[in-house]
């Protein structure tokens, strides 16, 4: 059947990850739960810092922003699919679904660069520890963290003029749970090469800049571990660096999975199953990498319980 352009595409169909109905309730019950621990995680880190003073430093300011960044990631996409479960539809408006990829471009590129600015935060303690509290002012935090949030803003904007340009055609299946880039993409009856050449430039700029910016860091990090002397002081100056570096691990290695399984495999299908491990899992597991090995979190946790109980 051939295509016709469609001025007045008021709808998309999520196809979601699975057609079979007998799915549909299990499928429910995982997303809710997975959904549920990552709300309250996170929700917990932000509560422990907020409400003890000692946490009151550079590396908490942006672990509860990172939080803050991974419950509003997961709430841009689980919720709509939640519903669509629910309610055996599948369908989302084309105002829903364009704003789905600027939230979600907005809060992938956030999370990006608080990873970066986290980096650079364990690069100054561990290569400049007398100097950390100088350079790691209140000013330069905030200035950091306003910077990456206007950055996300920037490219969440672009993403969103991208798409509000294209025109779609008959066929509005998508086969994803939410309204992915190129996805999107693949439905337009118009032109998309410049589409694609602007994507893949502002991926580029902002997803491997940030990368590269961690992999110089690490590298600076791990020159000046190595040159400590006892045993003990290497690992004291590694741990403080673990967390991060398995959250980075977890962040950009799913991510990376899920492009090129994309890239390998012909089914649309398969890239949305993938796409669960950095939209759904990654956030629901940073609250448990950060506070199970972070003796200061779990202390601050307790607290919180001791006052509840």
């Amino acid at each position: 059947m051939g295509r016709e352009n469609l001025t007045g595409v008021s709808e998309f169909l999520l196809l979601g990850l699975s057609d079979d109905p007998g799915l549909q309730l299990l499928l429910f019950g995982l997303f809710l739960s997975m959904y549920l621990v990552t709300i309250l995680g996170n929700l917990l880190i932000i509560l422990a810092v907020t409400s003890d003073s000692h946490l009151h430093t550079p590396m908490y300011i942006f672990l509860s922003n990172l939080s803050l960044t991974d419950v509003s990631f997961s709430t841009t996409t689980i919720p709509k699919m939640l519903v669509n479960l629910q309610t055996h539809s599948k369908s989302i408006s084309y105002a829903g679904c364009l704003a789905q990829v600027a939230f979600f471009s907005l809060f992938a590129c956030l999370e990006s660069l608080l990873l970066t600015v986290m980096a650079y935060d364990r690069l100054v303690a561990i290569c400049h520890p007398l100097h950390y509290l100088v350079i790691m002012n209140p000013r330069l935090c905030g200035l950091l963290v306003l910077v990456s949030f206007s950055v996300s803003l920037l490219t969440s904007l672009m993403h969103y003029l991208v798409m509000a340009q294209l025109t779609f055609c008959a066929e509005v299946e998508i086969p994803h749970f939410f309204c992915d880039l190129s996805q999107l993409l693949n439905l337009a009856c118009s032109d998309t090469s410049t589409n694609n050449i602007l994507i893949y430039f502002i991926g580029t700029i902002f997803g491997g800049i940030p990368l590269s910016g961690i992999l110089y860091t690490y590298t600076q990090i791990m020159s000046s571990i190595l040159r400590i002397s006892s045993l003990g002081g290497r690992y004291k100056a590694f741990s403080t660096c673990a967390s991060h570096l398995v959250v980075v691990c977890l962040f950009y290695g799913t991510g990376l999975c899920v492009y090129l399984s994309s890239a390998a495999s012909s089914s649309p299908r398969k890239g949305a199953v993938t796409s669960v491990m950095y939209t759904v899992v990654t956030p629901m597991l940073n609250p448990f990498i950060y506070s199970l090995r972070n003796k200061d979190i779990k202390t601050a946790l307790w607290r919180i319980i001791s006052r509840i109980a």
